[in-house]
């Protein structure tokens, strides 16, 4: 058998390249004449990369075009593609800041929709009750109580009925608030005329009754009226509770600064009083300019027009609780 020939010096140095798995060229490296098959140098066959293949891919015999596939396959692999970067998140910003509540979040709109939550599951034949859960009112309790103005001017608001619907109204508001379902109403003018305990037994013409056995008529003398009020709720069963007050009036007090003092007074010794302040009378009235400026925190306003008793129920409910959040 022949012995097997020596290599000559004419060898080239590609019998010293790398297999083609453990090089790393760069992408952009093309293939030098010198750049012979990585396998065929090392005596190994091309099984992983058939020759057909790398020539119909680089236009040559023998290329490096497996390497140059690994290099660009890694490159691909490590580089995030650009479209990833364009991916809209699955939530968007603006729906996860209104959902959550957090740095951001849209609390006015979840108040809004718990309120029409509420007004939906009230009774739609009570007035009362939808009123309540619309201002997110439902299942608070307070004592009620109704200041009704006996001036000389109110004369015609007790002769069509006004006063009494304005009872009516607020004794119903009373059987949600109030678990004795009781009113307890003041009459004032010049000084207070006269108290009663307004309840679901009594006759509809209650008001009427009280007011023609209360004499004659007077100013308007708000103070007396709202001190009436915070000394009868002193004495109560919880002096310390919340406690709304329907105060009606067809004009401004007779004497402002007492009356402002007296509800600086309440407010400040009885934060948890609330006079709800229900105007009868022309909405241009400068007389009401009073009520309208009225700054004190434990105060609201609503003007019921010159005729009162054409306003719904509804109507007036959303007017008087407005701004009472006890």
């Amino acid at each position: 058998m022949a012995p097997e020939p020596e290599p000559t010096a004419e060898v080239p140095p590609a019998a010293e390249v790398t297999p083609a798995e453990e090089a790393a060229p760069e992408p952009e490296a093309e293939p030098t004449a010198e750049a012979t098959d990585p396998a065929a140098a090392d005596g190994e066959s091309p099984s992983e990369e058939p020759a057909p293949d790398n020539a119909s891919r680089t236009g040559g015999a023998g290329g490096n075009d497996q390497a140059e596939g690994e290099a660009e396959a890694e490159a691909q692999a490590t580089e995030p593609a650009p479209a990833d970067a364009e991916t809209p998140p699955e939530e968007p910003a603006p729906d996860n800041a209104s959902r959550t509540g957090g740095a951001g979040g849209n609390d006015q709109a979840e108040g809004e929709a718990e309120a029409e939550t509420q007004a939906q599951a009230a009774d739609p034949t009570d007035p009362a009750a939808t009123a309540l859960a619309a201002a997110q009112l439902t299942g608070t309790k307070a004592t009620v109580y109704l200041v009704l103005d006996r001036s000389a001017s109110m004369r015609p608001y007790y002769k069509d009925g006004s006063a009494q619907a304005l009872a009516d109204q607020t004794l119903a508001l009373a059987a949600h608030l109030d678990p004795a379902a009781t009113v307890h109403v003041v009459f004032f003018s010049t000084e207070v005329d006269g108290t009663a305990d307004l309840t679901q037994a009594d006759p509809e013409n209650r008001i009427d009754e009280l007011h023609a056995g209360l004499g004659r008529m007077g100013r308007t003398s708000y103070h007396a009226a709202v001190e009436a009020v915070v000394s009868h709720h002193e004495k109560s069963k919880d002096p310390k509770g919340p406690a709304l007050v329907v105060f009606q009036t067809d004009g401004a007090p007779d004497a402002k600064t007492p009356a402002t003092q007296s509800l600086n007074d309440a407010a400040k010794n009885h934060p948890t009083v609330f006079f709800s302040f229900v105007a009868f009378g022309e909405h241009d009235n400068k007389a009401f300019d009073y009520l309208r400026k009225l700054k004190t925190p434990n105060a609201s306003f609503f003007h019921a027009g010159p005729t009162p008793r054409e306003l719904t129920d509804t109507e007036l409910y959303e007017g008087v609780l407005a701004g009472w959040r006890p």
